[in-house]
């Protein structure tokens, strides 16, 4: 290590990433590495329109809502140094107005708290309310949480002079936390309806709203009731205001860059590229830039490792049965085959069976591409620790014989591609196949077999597409390995023979003609009342 070297090292070794900070003023006081947003935040907070950000989980909602916070409490001294600092003093000239001036903050976080517990909401109302009447120095009468807020933003606007900062952080807690208990999220609904319906009528009193979530939740009332609502989360403007450019990764993470590619035995683009392949890709407008999850991000620069951050807690499992049970192939996940208008992106219904808005507003799909003629968006996952932490969900809900005691995990059947051991994979599917439940007679079986397979051997990381289009006809599979090529066709109630005949007479192999892997052709053959495989050939 040369002396340039050594400098970065400890460079980066000296600097505090902030993984996992909420916390504005800790941030700022303790020292944390900061990408600076603060010109977003001041351009969002010169209006007097109510916003609402939908944002992904660990995506920094809660950071932003802190700024503003701060911002608002006129805490001038914390904001030393960057670019809101000189916005402030300019428009406080050229406004006349004094500037960092205070202003009363009602920051309500549902953050806290298990929210699949009946009268847990109304717990939580309670215990924010309960603080924000001892800090106005007032106590609730027997009222509704609704109307103790109006009062509360009434008072707080008489004693200080001032209009009230409003910011809700992850406002739809608990509705997602209850969302598989219809009674319960009904409930939930109806709480937060009465409650944020005190904004609508306290329209004098404010000066600022700012709502975030993961999910706009179509039904309640904030969206219906709040005039002048504007919804920013697919807004250019606004498109980085969460999340952080490549941009800024190089600017402000250069030393943790080359730590890390340092520790990996990477140059410094390989492991630029490793984190734009593992992290990138997040689009929240067409034109907007493109974004790291910033949580993932941070932790591989701090860990100096390109592990699975983001799904540490892993996949809704209301969202893989949603998934499974609507039918949605796991491949069209990958391969640009999702659409979607703008419309259906921002809108979410409990009662709508349809997975794909909140599969986006949830950040496991995100912009790929958009079509302004016909207004439609094409959708996809954003980047493979997403893929990877999503796959290794939904291959459990869709084949539950899978897993490593059974000898059908994935590290199993790698073994077996790789060594051309096709026996060996077929007894893995096999296995796999007896494990897919029975849901009802008229499901489509050939499908839900197929989403297994693919699901399989996508895991394995190996190059793996679904209904390959060729000019004589759709190949259901092929597997492209280091040293071997696997064309496999299914049947439903046929036999295996008749699917391998499929593949020769319709030439599906032709273009591995050339190829200098060992090439495998296999029909499968499967029974739908059994729902199990019925044949197996190979050639």
């Amino acid at each position: 290590m040369d002396a340039t070297d050594y400098e970065r090292e400890r460079h980066a070794m000296g600097r505090k990433l902030p993984t996992g900070i909420q916390s504005f003023e800790k941030l700022r006081k303790d020292g944390y590495a900061y990408v600076d947003k603060t010109s977003l935040v001041y351009d969002l907070a010169q209006t007097s329109l109510p916003y609402f950000l939908s944002r992904p989980r660990r995506f920094g909602k809660s950071l932003l809502v802190s700024t503003l916070r701060t911002y608002f409490e006129g805490r001038g001294d914390l904001f030393e140094g960057l670019a809101i600092e000189r916005l402030e003093e300019e428009g406080a000239i050229k406004e006349g107005r004094i500037s960092w001036q205070s202003r009363p903050v009602f920051h309500l976080s549902f953050n806290s708290g298990d929210y699949t517990r009946v009268g847990a909401l109304e717990a939580k109302l309670e215990s924010l309310l309960t603080q924000l009447e001892a800090s106005w120095g007032t106590t609730a009468g027997a009222i509704a949480p609704g109307d103790r807020f109006l009062s509360l933003l009434k008072l707080a606007h008489e004693k200080s002079g001032h209009r009230v900062a409003v910011l809700v952080d992850e406002y739809d807690k608990p509705l997602l936390e209850a969302v598989r208990d219809a009674a319960l999220e009904e409930g939930n609904r109806a709480t937060l309806k009465g409650f944020y319906g005190a904004l609508k009528d306290a329209d004098e009193h404010l000066r600022f709203v700012l709502i975030t979530g993961v999910t706009k939740f179509s039904k309640v009332s904030i969206f219906s009731d709040l005039n002048q609502l504007r919804d920013i989360s697919m807004s250019e403007a606004y498109a980085e205001v969460c999340g952080i450019t490549e941009t800024e990764l190089l600017a402000e993470f250069g030393p943790e860059l080359d730590a890390l590619a340092t520790k990996q035995e990477l140059s410094r683009e390989e492991a630029l590229e490793a984190l734009r392949a593992q992290y990138d890709g997040y689009l929240f407008h067409p034109s907007g830039p493109g974004v790291y999850n910033p949580y993932s991000l941070l932790c591989a620069l701090a860990e100096r490792e390109l592990d699975s951050y983001w799904f540490e807690t892993g996949t809704p499992t209301f969202l893989v049965e949603r998934m499974r049970d609507v039918g949605l192939e796991p491949h069209r996940l990958t391969d640009g085959s999702v659409y979607a208008t703008g419309r259906r992106l921002s809108d979410y219904r409990a009662d709508d069976p349809d997975p794909i808005p909140l599969l986006f507003q949830t950040g496991y799909l995100t912009i790929s591409a958009y079509d302004r003629r016909s207004r439609r968006y094409t959708l996809t996952v954003p980047n493979g620790e997403v893929e990877q932490g999503l796959l290794e969900s939904l291959l459990p809900a869709w084949a539950p014989g899978y897993g490593e005691a059974r000898g059908t995990d994935v590290f199993t059947l790698w073994d077996l591609v790789e060594a051309g051991d096709t026996d060996g994979i077929r007894r893995v599917i096999e296995a796999l196949f007896a494990s897919i439940p029975y849901t009802r007679a008229d499901d489509p079986f050939e499908n839900y077999f197929q989403a297994v397979i693919w699901l399989v051997f996508a895991l394995l990381g190996h190059y793996v597409s679904c209904e390959v289009h060729q000019a004589r006809g759709r190949v259901d599979v092929v597997v492209e390995a280091c040293a071997h090529v696997y064309v496999l066709e299914f049947k439903r109630d046929g036999t295996a023979t008749e699917a391998l005949a499929q593949i020769e007479r319709k030439g599906y192999a032709a273009i591995f003609a050339a190829d200098s892997r060992k090439l495998h052709l296999v029909g499968c053959a499967f029974d739908s009342k059994t729902r199990r495989m019925s044949g197996w050939e190979e050639r």
